[in-house]
């Protein structure tokens, strides 16, 4: 019996993922299930699901989770707990779908713990993903990609010789600004950047969509998963969002993985790998869809991507700034503290700021981080006194 732990089980990739659980067709159990403070939806789980253990990741949550709740396993608290969660010897597999830097330590755990990672969150590999993937080497044990683009990648890649890859094309669907004119992102709103034409995602990664910051992400998480150089990867825009990765090889053949814009589908992949799970989804009808189109990316209009392909290229520590400060600056626009265009701005000023480590140890990456953080909230409160005085 596979035994299954979810840490970030409340939010969009977790849920769906028991949603995949439900069609599952062998034997499983859930290990863990996770939280950061959304301890209602965790207890209707812990109560439909019956895991061995939860975690609460906030303090207060955890209290209040303990208090209100008689579920009689363990209840653990904070990073430690994520941690302790994701290194359990019974654990088969560990679905990683937690925001922000705190995904890197149970990512980590896992591994050293020679259990397989199922990774749905970016910022673990773009800001430590050095570290992770060597972990995973000497492990032997693999890292899945949950992203539809990666998971694509990682289909198209089974069964052939890495010597051959001519080149890795990830997709993006050029979010709901694609065609907007440049001088209008600068009045864009909240509301209009968190349209996305084709998937249902939480803010954070709308946003990104938005911007193509998420492509950039997705870039060097491609780098790390597949150990590609740079000029081995691209991006195309392919606004129906039915082709989610391309490799084109040394014979000039190109493959491609199609399906329906539907998370379940990469999650059901990750968790079944090298096998496919029969999943009740919507399928791909291509005579009715019609046609296919691609096209280049603006950079010029998408700042962000731009920013990604340099901090990819140069390497080092500036994947982790690029991440941190993308972090807060997304999380500014959010609560209408900048604009749209500024987003990039900041990003740029902070790769500025901070000299570039060459191989940043664990530690260096997580202060790295810290220090981003600040920096671009202080730059975030300067822009705001200057609007106050305007």
């Amino acid at each position: 019996m596979r035994t299954i732990t979810i840490l970030g089980s409340t939010g969009s990739i977790g849920q769906q993922t028991i949603d995949v659980l439900q069609q599952w067709q062998e034997p499983y159990r859930i290990g863990y299930l996770a939280t950061h403070t959304n301890i209602e939806l965790l207890a209707q789980q812990v109560e439909r699901l019956r895991p061995l253990g939860v975690v609460v990741v906030e303090e207060r949550a955890w209290m209040e989770f303990r208090r209100r709740s008689s579920f009689d396993g363990p209840v653990l608290c904070g990073v430690e707990g994520l941690q302790e969660a994701a290194a359990d010897a019974r654990n088969s597999i560990v679905v990683v779908s937690l925001v922000g830097a705190i995904s890197i330590f149970p990512t980590l755990a896992a591994l050293q713990a020679g259990i397989p990672v199922a990774l749905a969150s970016k910022e673990a590999l773009v800001s430590a993903g050095h570290i992770l993937m060597r972990q995973a080497r000497h492990a032997g044990v693999p890292v899945l990609p949950i992203d539809s683009e990666h998971s694509a990648a990682l289909q198209c890649l089974l069964g052939e010789d890495p010597e051959t890859i001519e080149e890795l094309i990830l997709t993006a669907s050029g979010g709901p600004f694609r065609t907007t004119p440049r001088e209008r992102l600068a009045q864009v709103t909240v509301e209009e950047a968190l349209r996305h034409p084709r998937w249902r995602m939480g803010a954070k990664i709308t946003i990104d969509s938005a911007t193509l910051m998420n492509k950039g992400l997705e870039l060097i998480e491609a780098h790390w998963l597949f150990a590609l150089p740079p000029e081995r990867l691209r991006v195309l825009i392919h606004p129906q969002s039915i082709v989610h990765a391309l490799v084109a090889f040394c014979d000039g053949s190109v493959k491609a993985q199609l399906a329906l814009p539907d998370m379940r589908i990469p999650i059901a992949y990750a968790l079944s790998y090298p096998r496919r799970l029969s999943l009740a989804v919507e399928r791909l009808d291509l005579a009715a869809l019609g046609q296919l189109n691609f096209e280049p990316p603006d950079e010029e209009r998408f700042p962000c991507l731009r920013l990604a392909w340099e901090a990819l290229r140069q390497g080092g520590s500036l994947p982790t700034v690029l991440n941190a400060a993308n972090e807060v600056a997304v999380a500014a626009f959010l609560s209408r503290a900048i604009r749209f265009v500024d987003i990039p701005e900041l990003i740029e000023r902070a790769l500025s700021h901070f000299p570039p480590l060459a191989e940043p140890t664990l530690e260096e990456v997580l202060e790295l981080d810290r220090q981003t953080r600040l920096f671009v909230q202080q730059a975030v409160r300067m822009r705001a006194s200057v609007s106050q005085r305007r």
